[in-house]
Order: structure tokens, then sequence, then C-alpha cells
């Protein structure tokens, strides 16, 4: 009778290394500050300029009418109205001497005459006319000059970067498991004939 042979195995047993990681999410930060703005509105400058008027006051007409006016005014009316009184006191002469000739008349006029030896010329206004505008008013505003000149708007504006910050976050790499290889020698069998 034949042997049946068998033939030895080895068993083979490999682990894998395991690799183990660890690690946490890093922390990013963003930061953006406003832009820097300023803005300067510079008054206007606004000049005005207005002159003193000019007041006239013409009140000759006033004085003339009190006969207190000017020489030349005074003379002035008694030369303008001095034929006028001369035929008056021509035709008061001539009125006196008939009846100085009317015999009829009852009346002394000779007597009469000579009560009235101060001669006084009543007629004789050297004043002005009267009149409620005599006083003559007249009023000149002077210029008024308005320059009014805008100052520009001053605008100053700046940008500013972001401000950025990182923390990384922790990364640890370890070994879990090592590889191994493990060899299994088959059992020895003893074979008796």
């Amino acid at each position: 009778m034949r042997g049946i042979v068998l033939a030895p195995q080895i068993q083979i047993q490999q682990t894998y290394a395991q690799l183990g990681i660890d690690a946490d999410i890093g922390t990013q930060h963003i930061e953006q500050p406003r832009p820097t703005f300023e803005m300067k509105q510079p008054r206007a400058q606004l000049e005005i300029e207005s002159p003193e008027g000019r007041l006239e006051v013409d009140s000759s007409k006033a004085w003339d009418a009190l006969g207190l006016g000017g020489h030349l005014n005074v003379m002035n009316n008694i030369y303008s109205m001095a034929p006028q009184i001369a035929q008056q006191g021509l035709a008061r002469i001539v009125e006196e001497g008939n009846r100085m000739a009317d015999l009829t008349n009852p009346n002394n006029p000779f007597a009469e005459f000579a009560e009235d030896w101060r001669r006084t010329f009543p007629e004789f206004d050297f004043r002005g006319p009267a009149a409620y505008n005599n006083v003559s008013v007249t009023f000149t505003p002077g210029d008024l000059s308005i320059r009014a000149s805008a100052s520009p708007v001053e605008i100053h504006s700046e940008v500013n970067p972001p401000l950025l910050s990182y923390d990384r976050g922790k990364l640890d790499i370890y070994m879990q498991q090592y590889n191994s290889v493990k060899f299994t020698p088959p059992p020895l069998v003893s074979l008796q004939g």
C-alpha cells in the first residue's frame, strides 16, 4: 500500500500598519475695519458793502416863505414886485388927488392924510409863497453790493486693509498599529511505514 504524502503548508498571517491621524480644523478670522472718511466744509465767504445813503433837505423855499431867506432872494422878490407896487402907488396918489380936488366932499382929506403920515407898504410882501411842499427832501440810497463765494467741500477717504488672522489646528499623526507578518509552520507529522 502506498502512503499518502501530504505536503506541509505554511500559514502566513499579515497585519497592515494603521496610522492614526488626529486633526482639528484651523480657525480663520477676518476683520474689515471701516474706511477712514473725513469731510470738511469751510464756510462760504460773504461780503456785503452798504455805503451810506445821501439825504438832501432843501428848505430854502420854507425860509423864503417866512421872509428869512437869503438876501438875494429877498431882493429878487422886491425887484419882481416893484412894478406892481409902483402902479398901485400911482393909483393911490391919483385917488388922493381926486379926493383933494373934490370940493363937494364934506370930509377933510388933508387932515386924514396928515394923520396917515407914516407910509407903510402892507402890499409890499417880499415873502415867498407858503406851501406844504416848501421843504424838499431827497434821499439817494447807497448801492448795496453782495458778493458770495462758496468754498469747495474737502473730502479725504482712505481704505483700511482687512485684518487677517489664522490659528492652525492640531495635527497629530501616530502609529495606531504596526504592520506584522506571522509565519505558522505546519505541525510535524511522523510517518511510519
